[in-house]
């Protein structure tokens, strides 16, 4: 336990630091735990050091963790494919990955009505490269409307996962694009940052950061099905 909330420490600091270089303020940066391949009771240890939130990239995988740890805040930060989008609108309180109209829509369909609104992010494809997931910046004001107009789905912003070494160009117009969401939705979080490129991402505006590698180490192998 001791390891991971001295991670989880190291972390916040560097979120600290970051944000100062930045001049902003640290608590507007939040740290979603990417606990994804890592097992419950990992899990348990983060959460005893203080972290509400974790971040899941496989829908199964996320929900037999749910089973063993209902009272944290889980997100999916993974690709959603179709035939995964009922767990998901049942089990998740986040989705960061939404780049199509189709998800979007049956996410709404299939959010029980009993439950909060599903909070929602629409992907950005940050590199605009066509084989990595997220919808262009030209066609986010589109998807944004929608999502926005859908019942029991809360459009709260953006997502983005520039490329390893991205220019700072690159974190500044995912920023651009969100803040001129802003100015037609209530947005509140820009979902940018990883281990490795937190400090950028911070300065460049980002609300969230999804960190797995520094507060859990190294991943277990990846399983192939979402």
């Amino acid at each position: 336990m001791k390891a991971i909330a001295d991670n989880l420490q190291a972390v916040r600091e560097r979120i600290g630091r970051a944000a100062r270089a930045a001049r902003r303020d640290a608590g507007a940066v939040a740290l979603l735990a990417v606990s994804k391949t890592h097992p419950a009771a990992r899990i348990a240890e983060a959460h005893a050091a203080g972290q509400q939130a974790f971040g899941e990239n496989y829908v199964q995988e996320a929900v037999e963790k749910m089973s063993a740890l209902p009272a944290l805040e889980w997100h999916l930060i993974g690709p959603l494919q179709s035939n995964k989008t009922k767990v998901t609108a049942e089990r998740f309180d986040w989705v960061h990955t939404v780049d199509r109209e189709k998800i979007a829509r049956r996410l709404a369909e299939q959010r029980p009505a009993g439950l909060p609104p599903l909070n929602v992010l629409i992907q950005v494809n940050a590199s605009a490269e066509k084989t990595k997931s997220g919808v262009a910046f030209e066609d986010v004001r589109d998807l944004a409307r929608t999502v926005a107009s859908l019942p029991r789905l809360r459009l709260r912003g953006l997502m983005a996962i520039p490329e390893p070494g991205a220019p700072r160009a690159r974190y500044r117009e995912v920023h651009d694009a969100y803040r001129l969401l802003q100015g037609e939705f209530d947005l509140d979080t820009l979902s940018m940052g990883m281990s490795d490129d937190l400090e950028i991402a911070i300065e460049e505006g980002a609300t969230l950061v999804r960190v797995g590698t520094a507060i859990f180490g190294a991943r277990r192998r990846e399983k192939s099905a979402a």
